[in-house]
């Protein structure tokens, strides 16, 4: 397994995520567990997750699923990185939502009593707040950190724009700030090369993309394989808007001699920026099959014409200015 360092901070994380949030609804409990140390196995030290995951099961599911896990003990927990989020309802009254800082308080202590843990390696925001300023933000940020309860912080879902104002803003606090952002990010769907990958890299933030297959239309869902029809039911529509990319893409791979899906995370892997795709599996043959793309390396003429199926964005303001 490879390491880098997340964004500018000394933090040392795998090259994949391990996306837990299939974890206690979709995936069986002990099931998840095995997933787990698989990934502990193969070398993946980071783990995401989020306190509103769990879904039909209830929100907070996934993470106590990760807690059970913990408490086996092992040095299950000490080799982890763990990530969760905070902004999403946990309840219909009205303070334990968003941003503010009695929820980023009070949803840290209930992510760790639900995880089993003493802290939070990355306490991400799921989502940008704009009716909270970033001054109060860092104020609960930064009595969490005092408190132990929490080393780094980072961004989901965050525009350019709002990095800086964020990394701004600790700067005038002398708070270390933001060190990632989770963004949608994938071949299919590149518009953070616009500004958010440039603000990233300018500020030291590692990007963590979500949806590297873009919810399974990069993983060879034109194929004949039972998994691939199934997975054509669900998404037709989307299919058929980009059947002529996605046809021209899996003739690619076929030709290369590559897994779709593998070419998908290894072309992320090669993007600039990026510090660790986040891989979300059900099963433990999803979890192997993303390991292979670690051994993928995509040549300069292959990338080429990724990009000529897949057309990106150069940097903002050169992509639409003289």
């Amino acid at each position: 397994m490879e390491y880098t360092h997340l964004g500018r901070s000394g933090l040392s994380v795998s090259r994949l995520c391990l996306g837990t949030m299939n974890f206690g609804w979709k995936t069986e409990e002990g099931d998840s567990h095995a997933v787990m140390d698989r990934a502990h196995e193969a070398g993946i030290n980071f783990f995401d997750t989020a306190n509103v995951y769990g879904f039909e099961a209830g929100k907070g599911r996934t993470e106590e699923v990760i807690g059970t896990w913990f408490a086996q003990g092992a040095g299950r927990r000490e080799r982890t990185v763990l990530a969760t989020k905070v902004y999403g309802g946990m309840s219909d009254w009205p303070n334990d939502t968003f941003l503010s800082a009695r929820n980023v308080v009070r949803a840290c202590d209930a992510s760790l009593r639900r995880l089993q843990t003493d802290w939070i390696d990355l306490y991400q925001f799921h989502h940008v707040d704009l009716a909270t300023p970033w001054e109060e933000i860092w104020q609960a940020c930064e009595t969490l950190v005092a408190q132990g309860k929490v080393l780094y912080v980072g961004s989901s879902n965050h525009a350019a724009w709002q990095l800086a104002a964020a990394n701004e803003a600790a700067a005038r606090r002398h708070f270390l700030g933001l060190v990632s952002e989770q963004s949608h990010y994938n071949l299919l769907t590149r518009h953070v090369e616009l500004e958010v990958l440039p603000a990233a890299r300018h500020y030291g933030i590692g990007v963590i993309p979500w949806s590297p297959l873009a919810q399974g239309l990069l993983a060879g869902v034109l194929g004949e394989q039972e998994g691939a029809r199934r997975q054509m039911e669900r998404n037709r529509e989307r299919i058929e808007a980009h059947r002529p990319a996605l046809q021209a893409f899996e003739d690619a791979c076929r030709e290369w001699g590559l897994a779709p899906a593998d070419v998908a995370l290894a072309w992320l892997l090669h993007q600039d920026g990026v510090t660790a795709p986040i891989v979300g599996p059900r099963t433990m043959t999803q979890l192997e099959g993303s390991l292979a793309a670690l051994d993928v390396t995509l040549e300069q003429a292959q990338l080429d014409r990724l990009d000529e199926v897949f057309p990106g964005f150069r940097a903002a303001p050169m992509e639409y200015a003289w």
